[in-house]
């Protein structure tokens, strides 16, 4: 699971490479990533989550102030709340209208799960299924909520800061537990280097996004493919 900046504008960039001619404004997430997640078929009615027993049903819900409970409970409580769960709350946050936090979130559970695959044996039977909903999670949701981070990359840079800072302060604890398979190497120190990765990328991509020419093509790049209609709106 890649966070550098490469990563991040490619991302971007497979979001801005569809035709902008007919397309509508993109305000839903329209995936699915069994057994985690379904969007709401038909929508508007509720999606199928199977993440968390203690949020699930607020997570379903396509009503703003359930998906905003759902994240506050996490927010207060989420040592052991797998980044899986995080990523489906970014994508109904989204869903309702409250992308910013989307954005957030998105970016705090690509982190979270890039400490849990420095720390645990992600190969591991038990742990393959988490990786290829992660893998899937973020090229599927991604390239919308990326597309809505970089209408503004000043408010992107910010959000990722703070993302990147709660990632650091809130470890997941579960990838200590001795039961969870794990990587050669001593958990808490795989666990730092990790930390130190996470700090170094988010150092280069806001060295690259600081050079204004950098930003301007990206803007460019966006308005040639129709991004901004796709993603820019507002409700």
């Amino acid at each position: 699971m890649a966070l550098s900046l490469h990563i991040a504008l490619a991302l971007v960039l497979a979001a801005v490479a569809l035709p902008a001619k007919g397309d509508a404004r993109v305000t839903r997430i329209a995936i699915d990533v069994p057994p985690y997640y379904a969007y709401p078929r038909p929508p508007g009615g509720a999606a199928q989550v199977a993440v968390h027993p203690a949020f699930d049903r607020l997570l379903a819900s396509d009503r703003a102030d359930d998906v905003a409970r759902a994240r506050d409970l996490i927010a207060k409580d989420n040592q052991n709340v797998m980044p899986t769960t995080l990523m489906v709350l970014a994508i109904r946050l989204y869903d309702v209208g409250l992308r910013d936090d989307a954005v957030f979130w998105y970016y705090a559970a690509r982190d979270r799960y890039v400490t849990l695959a420095r720390v645990a044996d992600m190969k591991a039977p038990e742990l393959a299924g988490v990786d290829a909903a992660m893998k899937a999670f973020v090229s599927r949701a991604g390239p919308a909520i990326n597309g809505y981070a970089f209408c503004d990359v000043q408010k992107q840079q910010s959000i990722y800061r703070d993302a990147l800072k709660w990632v650091l302060q809130n470890p997941y604890r579960a990838m200590l537990d001795p039961k969870v398979p794990a990587r050669a190497g001593d958990r808490e120190e795989n666990l730092r280097a990790a930390m130190s990765g996470l700090m170094a990328s988010a150092a280069k991509e806001r060295d690259t996004l600081s050079s204004m020419p950098n930003v301007e093509e990206i803007q460019r790049q966006r308005r040639d493919s129709g991004a901004d209609v796709k993603y820019c709106w507002r409700s």
